[in-house]
């Protein structure tokens, strides 16, 4: 299998003919697995005791056998994972790639890019420019602005966060607002930046899950007044929770006039801006500071591709860029960028390639119709939802989720469950649909209450798809009472708890 003597080098190296052989059964694997997606199971994985015995031991000395080696990794370790990309699989925000953005990432990997300044990979820098322009041109931010491509959201609110404190010299006791609905990246950004917990304010949202303004402007007044600086302020432009949207233009308007970096979350919502109910219900973005994208999720490219845009991309690079004796060589002047300078990673993939190749490949104009399919379909489930006696909705559609849970009516076995049996109940219906194979669900909290969410995402998705689903949790709930009821000898009451022994 290996060419040469025998020395160091020749060892790692393979037979040409050999890489083409077991490529291309690397590519017959993954097209297997897409042509027999949908006959799957979103899920499927295993505990630790399961999986020890299959694969934990020592490295072997001497090499093994690839195609045995290949055969454990496609029958061992990678089905004993979540299908994200399955048409049913609705938990969290799922990404769903297409085949050219994998083809992408198999090509910058396979020439091995190091891309974090442009002496080593001017052509890789030139995309990635193009694939930053084409994102501040949709998203409405002016001629100049710019950014990079990041490992995911998390990453990139935490570059923003740094860009805004070292946009402040020595600010006293910095603050930084989000709403109840923000993402948790922010809080670990902000303490990895040195702004403590207490410097952390949650602003209070309304019926709708946006952030109230009034309340953000009193909390700046407060924190002014009490000695400490008011920093940024983030507008979600999809809250994971609920796909909530904060009200952008007026935080806009609020920033500006208290001197605060005006950040906002659109690392998975952002992208609805390429279509038309996502451009009116996003207006005010293209007034941020600064915008967190994440291409890997409604973008449809693989894992990892995130995303930070800035208005002045110089407060990037004048927060991050340092030139050691040892990279004096890549010091090239202003007209050709080194990514490094933007932000926390010397050492960078070449992410844009899988999004270049993709929409090249397959035209904006697909990315806008699926885009504005999970949208639609959120608002048939929300409809649905509206309609199901037995079905009550928590959280509208909105940026292609939707929130609810299975609560009884009064003409149904179990009507009058207290909020610990309703909890307790939609548990178990959470459960049985995975364990059952019908689909991906996750849950979250609404006010307190325990809610079961669909996150519609996947190109693949279909009607029947998302009403299936609903209807799997309809026919689960209305089960499991029967089975209570049995069990118990009546109907269960409001006791919460003793309606549902044994869940």
């Amino acid at each position: 299998m290996a060419k040469g003597t025998g020395d160091g080098a020749g060892a790692l190296e393979m037979d040409p003919e050999e890489m083409r052989r077991l490529g291309y059964r690397v590519v017959d694997a993954v097209v297997d697995r897409w042509e027999g997606l949908v006959e799957e199971v979103p899920w499927r994985g295993g505990t630790r005791r399961e999986l020890e015995p299959l694969l934990q031991e020592e490295a072997p000395e001497v090499g093994r056998d690839a195609d045995d080696v290949l055969r454990r990794v496609l029958t061992e370790v990678l089905p004993r994972a979540g299908r994200i990309d399955h048409p049913r699989f609705f938990a969290f925000i799922p990404s769903s790639p297409t085949w050219p953005a994998v083809l992408g990432d198999v090509l910058a990997t396979g020439f091995n890019v190091f891309q974090g300044t442009w002496l080593e990979s001017a052509g890789p820098s030139q995309l990635e420019l193009v694939v930053m322009d084409w994102f501040r041109s949709w998203l409405g931010f002016p001629e100049g602005a710019g950014g990079l491509l990041t490992s995911g959201g998390s990453a990139a609110n935490l570059v923003a966060v740094v860009a805004a404190r070292e946009g402040r010299q020595n600010p006293t006791e910095p603050v930084i607002y989000v709403s109840d609905q923000g993402h948790s990246s922010l809080e670990r950004g902000a303490g990895i930046a040195g702004i403590p917990e207490s410097c952390i304010r949650k602003i209070p949202t309304d019926e709708a899950f946006r952030m109230r303004v009034t309340a953000l402007r009193d909390a700046v007044v407060r924190d002014r007044e009490e000695g400490r600086t008011p920093l940024l302020v983030c507008g979600n432009a999809g809250a994971t929770n609920t796909g909530a949207v904060d009200p952008l233009r007026e935080l806009a308007v609020l920033a500006r006039e208290e001197d605060l970096w005006f950040h906002v979350d659109g690392a998975y919502g952002g992208f609805a801006v390429l279509t038309p109910d996502g451009n009116r219900a996003l207006e005010g973005i293209q007034e941020a500071d600064s915008v967190t994208l994440d291409p890997h999720k409604w973008l449809f490219q693989p894992y990892e591709a995130g995303c930070l845009l800035v208005r002045d991309v110089r407060r990037l690079e004048d927060a991050f860029r340092i030139v050691p004796e040892y990279l004096q060589d890549t010091a090239l002047g202003e007209e050709q960028v080194n990514f490094a300078d933007r932000g926390v990673q010397l050492t960078r993939r070449f992410r844009a390639l899988k999004i270049w190749l993709s929409v090249q490949v397959l035209g904006l104009g697909a990315f806008r119709e699926a885009i504005a399919q999970g949208m639609e379909l959120a608002r048939e489930a929300e409809a649905h939802i509206r309609r199901s006696a037995d079905l009550e909705l928590l959280g509208p559609a909105s940026m292609g989720i939707v929130c609810f849970r299975y609560r009884p009516s009064r003409e149904t076995r179990g009507a009058g469950l207290d909020e610990e049996g309703l909890e307790r109940l939609n548990e178990e219906i959470q459960e049985r649909i995975l364990r059952t194979g019908v689909a991906m669900m996750s849950s979250t909290r609404l006010r307190g209450a325990y809610s079961l969410r669909l996150c519609i995402m996947n190109y693949r998705s279909t009607r029947e798809d998302v009403l299936e689903t609903l209807n799997a949790v309809e026919g689960v709930g209305r089960a499991l009472l029967v089975a209570r009821e049995k069990s118990s000898g009546g109907p269960p009451g409001s006791s919460g708890a003793a309606g549902m022994e044994g869940s």
